[in-house]
C-alpha cells in the first residue's frame, strides 16, 4: 500500500464549484499518480504509475476519448 498522507493535490485549472465535481491528482509521489474523486476523499485513490498517466494524457490530448 502506498502512503499518500504526503500528497500534495491539486484540482484542475477548469474545475469550479459550479461542475458538479472534479478529479484530483497528486503527482509528487516517487513514481507513480494519484487520482481521487474531489468531492468523496475519503473514499481512497487510484494509484497508477506515471508512464500510464502520461499515456492517458497523451491519449486525451489526442482525442481518443471523445465521443
Amino acid at each position: 500500500m502506498i502512503d499518500l498522507s504526503g500528497a500534495e493535490w491539486r484540482k484542475a485549472a477548469r474545475s469550479t464549484s459550479g461542475n458538479g465535481g472534479c478529479v484530483e491528482i497528486a503527482g509528487n509521489l516517487p513514481g507513480v499518480t494519484a487520482i481521487r474523486d474531489s468531492k468523496r476523499p475519503e473514499d481512497g485513490a487510484h494509484i497508477v504509475t506515471r508512464e500510464a498517466f502520461a499515456a492517458f494524457l497523451a491519449d486525451v490530448k489526442d482525442g481518443r476519448f471523445d465521443g
